[in-house]
């Protein structure tokens, strides 16, 4: 059967869409980046011309909140640019693809462990705290309070929902939250898995606003966390992620189809706490 995503034939019909290999990636992306600058182009103008909007968007905050504390794990507190342009990949749930979690009443919240809107799944899992502060680039990286930021990540068996199998009418680990007066966001998640084939890791997108967040061509940042090794390790010695030890035996860092070509230096995140009190991942992202 001829299998297609978002209208490119699979290298591979018969393999997982995210084992198509790194050709296939970059295409999806190229895709992606080309579908943005038309729509972005105006957007970026009019965000620039008009500076502020209902919520006095011409923000004077310039919030040094960058995350803090002994790191465990080698891991990066900022950025001194822009967040590199990564893949969605296959499961972003923003409607690129087909299910679209953003056009669901509800999404916007900072629990993101369980299911809502009618979906009662819930993801178990080590506690883990995301925090992103979003840097506007083209205001002198002033906090880019108002910013949209919508987050997703796989489970504790390395599934996606909406897509794989067992959890395809889920929504769970996947929400939005707006930035405040500093930038930054948070979230209330459980420590992702190792699947094979990629580096743990979790997905984010920037949108200027919380109106666009409906359309996924007006992100103006697709990226991923990268989280750091040690902390990776201890994580998943725990009961329940028996499956990431042997992935993660698998996969390097500095190999990884997405972190590899600068060992993910702007996204590797700083991970404070430990496996009984819960993990808080933190980076900060400059956006242009």
């Amino acid at each position: 059967m001829d299998r297609s995503y978002e209208g490119r034939p699979l290298a591979k019909p018969h393999e997982e869409i995210f084992d198509q290999g790194l050709g296939f990636d970059l295409g999806i992306l190229r895709r992606r980046q080309l579908l943005r600058a038309i729509g972005i182009g105006m957007a970026g103008w009019g965000l620039a011309a008009c500076g502020g909007g209902s919520g006095g968007g011409n923000a004077t905050a310039t919030s040094s909140t960058a995350p803090t504390g002994s790191p465990a794990g080698s891991a990066s507190t900022g950025t001194t640019g822009e967040i590199p342009e990564e893949t969605a990949g296959p499961y972003p749930g923003d409607g690129s693809n087909g299910p679209d979690v953003l056009e669901q009443s509800g999404v916007v919240r900072g629990d993101i462990r369980s299911s809502f809107g009618g979906a009662g799944g819930k993801a178990d899992g080590i506690p883990m705290t995301l925090e992103l502060v979003i840097k506007n680039l083209a205001n002198d990286g002033a906090a880019f309070a108002g910013a949209a930021v919508y987050v997703w990540h796989c489970d504790r068996e390395g599934r996606y929902s909406l897509y794989s199998q067992g959890v395809t009418g889920e929504n769970y680990l996947r929400g939005v939250q707006i930035a405040d007066a500093d930038g930054k966001v948070r979230f209330t998640s459980i420590f992702p898995a190792c699947y094979p084939g990629r580096w743990p890791h979790i997905h984010f997108e920037v949108f200027p606003d919380r109106a666009g967040i409906t359309d996924a061509t007006k992100a103006i940042a697709t990226s991923q966390v990268a989280l750091p090794a040690e902390v990776c390790k201890t994580a998943y010695a725990q009961p329940g992620y028996e499956s990431s030890v042997t992935a993660l035996a698998r996969v390097d860092l500095s190999t990884d189809n997405v972190f590899g070509e600068d060992d993910g230096v702007k996204q590797l995140g700083t991970v404070t706490g430990d496996v009984d009190s819960g993990y808080t991942v933190s980076l900060v992202v400059g956006v242009e």
